[in-house]
């Protein structure tokens, strides 16, 4: 699934993703060490993965992996 990267905090490597309907979801810092990231800055479109693999959006989601997107 493809999101935008909304927030971020070096500090705690944990942030928030913007989903295509403008929807706000968080994301911690597991979910962003496993994508291998070093920074990550507001704007830039960014791969998720989901524990239920896309099913729930929103606040029912649980970010699993945040990486960039690539083409």
């Amino acid at each position: 699934m493809q999101a935008t990267a909304y927030t971020y905090d070096s500090e705690t490597r944990s942030g928030s993703v913007l989903l295509d309907d403008g929807t706000p979801v968080p994301f911690d810092a597991a979910a962003f060490d496993a994508g291998g990231l070093r920074l990550l800055r507001a704007g830039q479109r960014v791969r998720i993965e989901t524990a239920d693999g896309g099913a729930a959006t929103g606040a029912d989601a649980r970010i699993t992996l945040v990486t960039l997107q690539t083409f």
